[in-house]
C-alpha cells in the first residue's frame, strides 16, 4: 500500500515535467468567418509548419510553452502559447478575426466630361497648400497606412505626463499595432519578391503550383526575413529562398508522417 502511494505521488509530481519536455501531437481547429483552408500554422519555437484543411482542421506537434502562430492574408495574425491543458486534451481551438481594409475617406466630386478645358473650369480643386511657402513645417514623406496612423496616435500625447502612450502600452495595443505594421510590410515584400523572382525561382526549384504562394508566406514568417530580403540583392534573396524551401519540404514530409 505504501509503495502504491509512493508511485502515485511520484506521478503526480513529475507528470508536469514530463509534459514540459516531450512533444505532443495536437489536433487543432481554426474558427473564422470563411475560407478556412490553407491558413498557415507555424510552431515558432520548434519551427514546424502545417496548414489547415477545408474545414479549418490541422495537426501539429508542440510542447509546453511553445508559441503557435496563425496567419492568412484575410485574417489578423494570432499567436497562442501551449498550456498544460492543451497538452492534456491534445486539442486546441483558435478563433481568427477578419482583417478589414477600410477606406479612410470617400470624396464625391463633379462628373467629368472628357473635355480638358471644360473639366478644369468645372472642378473645385484648389492648389495644395505649400507649407514651406507659408513658413510652416509640413510632412511631405510617403503617405502612412491606416495602421501606421493608428500607431502614431497610440504613441503620442500631450501634457506633462502623456497618458495615451502609457495606456496603450499597458493594454498591449501599441504592441499589436507594431505587429500589424510588420505583417503589412512583410506581405508587401514577399509579393514583390514573387512578382520579380517567383517564376525563375520555381523553374529552377520546382514546387507544385498550388503550394508556391504557401511556401512564400512560410518564408516570410522567419524572424530573419526582413534582414535577409529587404534592400538585398536578388542573388542573396534566391539563396535565402533555397534554404527555406529545403525546410518547407522537410516540414511537408513531417506533416504527412
Amino acid at each position: 500500500m505504501k509503495l502504491i502511494k509512493t508511485k502515485t505521488l511520484f506521478l503526480f509530481c513529475f507528470l508536469p515535467l514530463l509534459l514540459w519536455s516531450q512533444e505532443t501531437s495536437l489536433l487543432g481547429k481554426v474558427e473564422a468567418s470563411s475560407d478556412l483552408e490553407n491558413i498557415h500554422v507555424l510552431n515558432i519555437t520548434s519551427n514546424k509548419f502545417t496548414t489547415t484543411n477545408i474545414v479549418g482542421a490541422f495537426k501539429i506537434t508542440a510542447k509546453l510553452n511553445d508559441t503557435i502562430r496563425f496567419t492568412a492574408i484575410k485574417y489578423i495574425s494570432k499567436e497562442i502559447i501551449i498550456s498544460l491543458k492543451d497538452l492534456s486534451s491534445k486539442r486546441i481551438k483558435v478563433e481568427l478575426e477578419e482583417l478589414i481594409n477600410q477606406l479612410d475617406e470617400v470624396i464625391v466630386g463633379k462628373i467629368l466630361t472628357g473635355d480638358l478645358d471644360s473639366d478644369v473650369k468645372n472642378t473645385d480643386e484648389e492648389t495644395p497648400v505649400n507649407f514651406y511657402d507659408l513658413g510652416i513645417p509640413g510632412y511631405k514623406g510617403p503617405q502612412k497606412t491606416q495602421n501606421q496612423r493608428r500607431l502614431n496616435e497610440a504613441t503620442t500625447g500631450s501634457g506633462i505626463i502623456p497618458l495615451n502612450p502609457i495606456i496603450n502600452a499597458i493594454s498591449g495595443r501599441t504592441k499589436m499595432l507594431k505587429k500589424r505594421i510588420r505583417d503589412e510590410r512583410n506581405n508587401t515584400l514577399i509579393m514583390s519578391i514573387k512578382d520579380r523572382l517567383g517564376e525563375d525561382f520555381f523553374l529552377s526549384y520546382p514546387l507544385q503550383k498550388e503550394r508556391q504562394i504557401d511556401f512564400l508566406f512560410f518564408a516570410s514568417e522567419d524572424p530573419n526575413f526582413e534582414a535577409r530580403c529587404r534592400n538585398i540583392s536578388d542573388v542573396k534573396i534566391i539563396i535565402y529562398l533555397e534554404e527555406k524551401l529545403k525546410q518547407y519540404k522537410q516540414n511537408m514530409v513531417s506533416s504527412k508522417e
